[in-house]
């Protein structure tokens, strides 16, 4: 699949390591829709790179219809990167007693159901999309974690969400297959973004120096790079990729 002229929607565009993809895409030549929840920050990306700024909350049922605005604006969707995410830490049992319910499902909400309902409602719209040379008629890329595999103590809702994203991978690229679009998933290590940046100091640090090699917090621009690699190779289906410098991570 080519980039270049193409347009493809980011969502939690508006930063971390979808702001570094929306930048990406934007230099390798392509029409990017900016999405997030933050007006002001899809405003702000898409101005910045010249793209589509589109407000909307990833878990709701009617967000195709801002795809269809965004659409209208840039032309056929080809391409979808779902970043958008939230963290958080919470014990199953702490001291105050179990964790509360409705953290847990707010977690899987946002991270997985989020996931889940863009990729439904993108290939929806791109199985229509005219096809290219090898019948392709889209590309999604989802984002995981190395918390899948590796959960620590406290990240139960947190590793559960991520896992269920992994999950999909395989039998969502099975089933669009036969329209032409393919899924892969990126679970990217302890990267510099936001999300980490909710931990305190001497955590990050501990956590930076725990990683093989290279000895330090990922760079948004690398896993940028790999997500646009998933959009270009068109031999590259269901696949999740870890991108975390060899690091795996410790109970706690």
């Amino acid at each position: 699949m080519k980039i270049a002229e193409e347009h493809i929607a980011v969502t939690g565009g508006a930063s971390g390591l979808g702001e570094a993809v929306a930048h990406a895409l934007a230099k390798a030549g392509a029409k990017v829709t900016v999405i997030d929840r933050s007006a002001d920050g899809a405003r702000r990306v898409a101005d910045a790179i010249g793209g589509h700024a589109l407000t909307l909350d990833v878990t709701d049922d009617t967000a195709g219809d801002g795809l269809d605005r965004a659409i209208a604006a840039l032309g056929p969707l080809r391409g979808l990167v779902n970043c958008a995410g939230i963290g958080g830490a919470a014990r199953i049992v702490g001291r105050d007693g179990p964790m509360a319910l409705d953290s847990f499902e707010k977690t899987i909400r946002v991270n997985l159901l989020g996931t889940f309902n863009m990729l439904r409602l993108a290939a929806a719209r791109m199985q229509s999309n005219p096809p290219d040379a090898d019948g392709g008629r889209g590309a999604i890329v989802n984002t995981a974690s190395v918390a899948a595999f590796d959960g620590q103590i406290g990240q139960a809702a947190y590793a559960a969400s991520k896992g269920g994203i992994v999950a999909l991978a395989l039998p969502a690229a099975r089933e669009l297959a036969r329209f032409g679009i393919r899924v892969n998933t990126v679970a990217p290590g302890i990267f510099l973004t936001p999300l980490l940046a909710e931990l305190p100091d001497e955590v990050q640090q501990g956590i930076a120096a725990s990683i093989p090699f290279p000895n330090r917090l990922g760079d948004p621009a690398e896993f940028a790079a790999m997500v646009l690699m998933c959009l270009t190779n068109s031999y590259l289906n269901a696949e999740v990729i870890r991108l975390d410098g060899g690091v795996r991570l410790p109970p706690k």
